[in-house]
């Protein structure tokens, strides 16, 4: 498989930036200040500098934090790729996550560091462009799929207790007994799609997850096959492909995602302001035997310059989530593996 960040040559207008989250098993990720003399001098940002012409992402990445920070044997992978306008240049930004290095982080230029917890990041004032990953730090490794019409109803009602149950303990253990060892989110994350469902049944069902959703760590997304109303409740709205490519404004949610197939959809959902997209299918499929499939290095292709965190679906499990994480996916989206 090959790396979906390649080497990138800088341009006279725009500046290619490696940008490190270096994340702590605790959850907690590293941010630092910039130092007086600098454009946007005592912002907060994440650490990272300039790509030097024909050098990987990646190599550039661990140059800076060494250079910067003093970390040794930095291991990362691709997230997202932002541009952004200062004043003072156009940035294309290439954030990397980091979550393997050696060494204890250091001030080498004057900058101040900070580790803070990623949900809850207590800094000001933070550089622009810095706004829309830090919020994405809250998205779990796994998105599930609800999958009551298949499973039936009870059965995925009682699925999803035990999920529930395994992610709240999950959340008491201590950082090194983590699963994941990830800013891990506090809340369980669930899409509502029930295209066959009844619609008496799946209101019903509905009416229960709010239920549950009150108190229990569960964070709702309602797809666009449901009605809207139901978005405002919940904690926001899951746009199917064609919805997204019809769509002339964010929807009014709080979270919004889309399911993409393409580049340009893609690009459409980053321009409409999504903040995630569930891309694939990535593997074959019991509900789809014999469909194309466009494996890890498709994915890598289809995350490789996108502006919003990524999750891989379509014949995955949990254990994958290294390998989509590595073709730049934010994580897995699971329907029936899921609820096993």
């Amino acid at each position: 498989m090959t790396d979906p960040d390649r080497s990138v040559a800088a341009t006279p207008k725009v500046v290619d930036v490696a940008v490190g989250v270096i994340e702590r098993p605790d959850g907690q990720v590293l941010l630092a200040c910039r130092p007086p003399g600098r454009p946007y001098a005592g912002y907060w940002e994440f650490p990272g500098g300039k790509v030097e012409p024909g050098e990987p992402v990646a190599d550039a990445l661990a140059r800076e934090l060494d250079e910067e920070l003093g970390l040794r044997g930095v291991q990362s992978t691709p997230w997202l790729v932002i541009g952004h306008t200062y004043p003072h240049a156009t940035v294309r930004l290439f954030f990397r996550r980091v979550r393997q290095w050696q060494g204890e982080p250091q001030s080498r230029e004057g900058q101040r560091l900070s580790w803070q917890p990623a949900s809850r990041i207590a800094l000001e004032p933070l550089l622009p462009a810095s706004l829309g990953p830090i919020r994405w730090l809250a998205l779990p490794p796994v998105y599930a799929i609800s999958c009551a019409g298949l499973l039936g109803v009870s059965a995925f009602e009682e699925a999803l207790e035990r999920a529930l149950e395994a992610h709240s303990r999950q959340m008491d253990l201590p950082p090194s007994d983590k699963r994941y060892t990830v800013s891990a989110p506090s809340h369980f994350w669930l899409q509502l799609r029930e295209p066959d469902l009844p619609a008496s049944q799946c209101e019903a069902l509905f009416e229960r997850l709010m239920a549950l959703r009150a108190r229990a760590r569960l964070r709702l997304i309602i797809s666009s096959r449901h009605p809207a109303s139901w978005w405002h409740q919940a904690d926001g709205v899951h746009l199917t492909a064609r919805d997204l490519m019809a769509a002339q404004t964010r929807p009014q949610a709080d979270w919004v995602a889309a399911s993409c197939h393409s580049p340009e959809e893609l690009r459409q959902a980053a321009e409409l302001g999504c903040d995630f997209a569930v891309a694939g299918p990535v593997l074959p499929t019991a509900s789809h035997p014999g469909a194309p499939t466009i494996g890890f290095d498709g994915l890598a292709a289809l995350t490789s310059q996108a502006a919003l965190p990524v999750f891989g679906l379509g014949g995955l499990q949990a254990g994958l989530l290294e390998a989509a994480r590595a073709a730049g996916a934010q994580g897995v989206a699971l329907m029936r593996a899921a609820w096993d």
